[in-house]
């Protein structure tokens, strides 16, 4: 499926972006990161980076002309990062997917806490995320890296 076919499906809403939006989004990303970094309980970290990395995967809907409906909208904002971004962020998006479900779990459900291992493995594939993201940028949306 096509990003086009979600927004058919109504899981994707049409969005217009700007270099201000975009900016804004990958710097406050960067302070997610920097901030799980910090002496935190491990579930706080984990949470922490979890935001950043969905705040990234917002970025590449966003540039692609789109956002994600408010039914499943972690879901599928997550799930999207392939359609636009390539193979490449398969895996990612599959992990990102799996620490969706045990944020879910720690804040709502107060299932087991997250352990000090499982947040730093977060952070690593969220800055990897980054990475990705803004090469990707580089290369189909330079226009909107105006300010970076």
């Amino acid at each position: 499926m096509s990003l086009a076919d979600w927004a058919e499906n109504g899981w994707l809403k049409s969005h217009t972006t700007s270099p201000q939006e975009i900016g804004d989004q990958l710097v406050a990303a960067g302070r997610d990161l920097a901030d799980a970094g910090k002496d935190l309980s491990a579930s706080w970290r984990f949470a922490i980076a979890y935001n950043a990395g969905l705040r990234l995967c917002s970025v590449a809907l966003f540039a692609s002309g789109y956002r994600a409906a408010r039914e499943q909208k972690h879901y599928r904002t997550i799930a999207a990062l392939p359609l636009v971004i390539g193979d490449d962020a398969d895996e990612i998006s599959a992990f990102l997917d799996r620490c969706r479900v045990k944020r879910y779990d720690v804040t709502y459900e107060a299932a087991d806490p997250v352990s000090a291992a499982e947040a730093d493995e977060l952070i690593v594939v969220v800055y990897e995320l980054d990475r990705l993201l803004r090469e990707w940028l580089e290369r189909q949306r330079p226009e909107l890296l105006g300010r970076m």
